[in-house]
């Protein structure tokens, strides 16, 4: 059996006016995705148990199968395991993100999507800033990087992540808890280095956003995984341009495929993706392929962008991948949301998303199409939705009739 799992992230979405009450998912020509939906099973999936903030690291873990409140501590534990950087078991990890914030207001959660050079130059600065203390700052991707505190111990600190308030004061989001002045002075300090620096003066005289300050988030001790090898005996590959999830499937085992030109944005290299998801099952059991561009259009509130990113995935990675398991022996197909990121809210929502199953064992439903409507008339939700994976897995028939959901 081989298998394939593909993540659009954020693709999810609510009806919409000017689409004539469509999602931007039923709007989108996916011709790939509504013959696997024709022939398989689609459903809703409760990613985001309750209690839990609607990001991508709590839902993804759930669709691939861990269940968060077993594993989970925080996002950033998670791209440090994707970096492979060394975090003690006492040192507490923290997303840090370059911002623009202007008028108290958060104006760009990705300060302007810094250029990569820059950002380097600016996280070098940090540490030598703060090259007494017992913290390092470690360069990630464009606006997304890391802070790791040196034997910390426990810390009471609840952060907020920056994309889900974006043009909102800031003032109602600072660091809360009885050592969130910690936190909070970590970000304050940094915010006197940024003001001048040569990057930042550059920045605004190309009328370019500045990374006005630092955005800390997403903390937490790293966890664990039951590997794929493990728990069903088999090998995985995974392609993804974005720390989080290279983290999480590095944790399970899955060997990680670069590709040039994935970005983990508007214009990752598409083609390349679905081209390394075929070639990886050549010797993988499991390929995983996770596309970050309808999570960023969401968040952009840009609608037809959202729709051209999911019409790319159909035709560069969906199609790809489901001709060239149709050419082999039996194969399953999972493709999945991970959360709605709806454009008219510009941040994720714990809404369970629509999920589509194909391949052997698999009962042909008939179904439309991969989306929001058709997933809500199947019946079939998934309320813990971290045990579909492993169904998808091991189960000789899955779908609603043979009592999964």
């Amino acid at each position: 059996m081989k298998y394939a799992i593909i993540l659009p992230d954020g693709a999810a979405d609510e009806p919409l006016a000017e689409l004539d009450g469509r999602t931007v998912l039923e709007a989108a020509r996916t011709p790939a995705l509504d013959a696997l939906a024709r022939g398989g099973q689609v459903g809703t999936l409760c990613t985001v148990p309750a209690g839990y903030t609607p990001g991508s690291d709590v839902a993804t873990l759930s669709v691939l199968g861990n269940d968060p409140g077993e594993v989970y501590s925080g996002r950033a534990p998670l791209e440090a395991a994707a970096r492979q950087l060394p975090v003690g078991p006492q040192d507490l990890v923290f997303r840090c993100n370059f911002v623009t914030i202007a008028d108290g207001l958060m104006r760009d959660f990705t300060a302007g999507h810094i250029a990569q050079a820059q950002a380097g130059r600016l996280i070098a600065a940090l540490n030598d800033f703060f090259a007494d203390e017992p913290l390092d700052f470690y360069e990630g991707v464009q606006y997304r990087h890391l802070l790791v505190l040196r034997e910390v111990g426990e810390l009471d600190c609840g952060c907020t992540p920056p994309h889900d308030i974006p043009d909102q004061p800031v003032a109602r989001h600072h660091p809360r808890g009885g050592d969130a002045a910690r936190v909070e002075a970590i970000m304050d300090r940094a915010r006197t280095l940024l003001a001048d620096h040569e990057v930042n003066s550059a920045r605004r005289a190309s009328g370019e956003n500045p990374a006005t300050d630092i955005w800390l988030w997403g903390q937490g001790r790293l966890k664990r995984l039951a590997t794929l090898a493990a728990r069903y005996r088999l090998t995985g590959a995974s392609i993804a341009a974005v720390d989080l999830i290279r983290g999480i499937t590095a944790l399970m085992g899955f060997k990680q495929i670069d590709v040039p030109g994935a970005t983990g944005f508007l214009d990752t290299d598409y083609a390349g993706k679905g081209a390394a998801a075929v070639a990886a099952l050549d010797d993988a059991d499991v390929v995983c392929v996770h596309i970050e561009a309808p999570d960023e259009a969401g968040h952009l509130g840009d609608m037809q962008e959202k729709i051209r990113a999911i019409e790319q995935v159909d035709t560069h990675v969906v199609a790809p991948l489901a001709e060239y398991l149709r050419s082999q022996g039996d194969w399953r197909i999972l493709v999945a949301p991970d959360h709605p990121t709806p454009v008219v809210k510009r941040t994720h929502t714990a809404d369970p998303p629509p999920f589509l199953v194909a391949g052997a064992g698999i009962e042909a439903s008939g179904a439309e199409g991969l989306h929001e409507r058709a997933a809500r008339a199947s019946g079939w939700h998934v309320r813990r939705g971290h045990e579909l994976l492993p169904a998808w897995i091991t189960s000789e028939r899955l779908g609603p009739s043979a009592g999964k959901g």
